[in-house]
């Protein structure tokens, strides 16, 4: 598979988790080469060689630390609780060094190397603490930082510093907390498409039970009732049975009405019905075109509507759905379909048996980016 393909192929809460993640770890790898750069000429080659160094293992720790911060937002992992003290201790290691190794000559001076080692690591520090901390103990540390870089260097330059943290913090753990938003929403939307097709096999499960099921209790009392007439030998149990058989041939019949009516199906009833499942599984359904069919031409429009709803339910994650109808050609068309799942299964297979019955014609193909439309003309 290609990177389009497995692009497309991804849902769009994974689309938006995976920009966010990147975005995440760009960070890390953007900012430590522009501050190193703007530090090369006041520091030594040594120096700038073991700044590159820490800054790396840092960056390492940093990426972890934020993976780990967005499964445990998700609820897939544990808090890494002895992985954020070893950074912490590191971190604060690393910029008790810079300050030992860069002290300030004079406090009208505070532009030194220091001060950029300070800025960058508190930066991706912050930055990954957002993926772990709440915002309270979020709000705590870069609070925090600020104050380290007011005792440091100035109060003008610890103020600016402290609102760029809190900003920072505030925009990254937002972000995290809309991928979780957009995770429970693409669950709730699964959740409420299988719920719409449990609540379709239920109704059609309740009318064969309303129809078939008191007969079936009948001819099981009367078949006892035979059967022990039968024991002591009295003729009755002749007029029972066939009254047991009776009861059957209008079970029978009755039971072929029920399946008769679930796959005959009518093109407007279908289509209102249509709209309220889709609705019910929050999608969007737009009908376009009046069902001006009749007869069998009808009835096999209204079994395309129906395959056609049961293929958005139950393989796309789609958001919007349009029917159309032009005389005896409707076309549905959805977003949301996988373009590498897509096969000729065994519904568009008897949709496409029933329609060729009457001389039309079924076609179904995924249109990109992420569209699949379903056609069928009669005629």
């Amino acid at each position: 598979m290609n990177l389009l393909g497995w692009w497309r192929s991804r849902s769009n809460a994974a689309r938006f988790d995976l920009y966010v993640r990147v975005t995440f770890y760009v960070s890390f790898l953007v900012l430590p080469p522009l501050l190193i750069t703007a530090m090369a000429e006041e520091v030594g080659t040594t120096a700038i060689v073991l700044i590159s160094a820490a800054t790396l293992i840092h960056t390492v720790l940093s990426v972890r630390l934020g993976h780990l911060g967005i499964e445990h937002h998700l609820g897939n992992t544990a808090f890494p609780r002895r992985l954020l003290v070893i950074f912490l201790a590191y971190t604060c290691a690393v910029l008790a060094v810079a300050e030992l190794a860069y002290p300030h000559p004079t406090p009208g001076k505070p532009d030194g190397p220091a001060d950029g080692i300070a800025v960058m690591f508190l930066v991706l520090t912050i930055t990954t603490l957002s993926a772990l901390l709440r915002p309270r103990p979020l709000a705590l540390a870069a609070v925090a930082g600020g104050l380290f870089v007011i005792l440091t260097a100035e109060p003008t330059r610890g103020l600016f510093t402290t609102v760029m943290l809190l900003i920072l913090a505030f925009g990254f753990r937002t972000t995290l907390w809309m991928v979780g938003l957009v995770w429970e929403l693409d669950r709730s939307r699964e959740v409420r498409a299988n719920l719409a097709v449990a609540e379709e096999r239920l109704r059609f499960a309740r009318d064969l039970h309303d129809v078939v099921g008191r007969n079936l209790s009948v001819v099981a009392l009367k078949a006892d009732l035979a059967a022990q007439l039968a024991r002591r030998g009295r003729s009755e149990a002749i007029d029972e049975m066939l009254e047991v058989r009776r009861i059957a041939h209008d079970s029978l019949d009755e039971l072929r009405a029920v399946v008769s009516g679930y796959r005959t199906a009518d093109l407007s009833v279908e289509l209102a019905g249509a709209r309220s499942l889709l609705a019910s599984a929050g999608i969007d359904c737009r009908v376009i075109g009046e069902a001006s069919s009749t007869g069998e031409p009808a009835g096999a429009l209204g079994w395309a509507v129906r395959e056609g709803v049961t293929n958005v339910l139950r393989h796309s994650e789609a958001s919007t759905c349009t029917i159309t109808l032009r005389g005896n050609i409707l076309t549905m068309s959805n977003d949301g379909a996988s373009l590498t799942d897509f096969r000729f299964g065994s519904g568009l297979t008897g949709l496409r048996e029933r329609v060729s019955a009457l001389g039309g014609s079924v076609s179904a193909f995924a249109e990109p980016p992420n569209r699949f439309v379903l056609t069928v003309e009669l005629p």
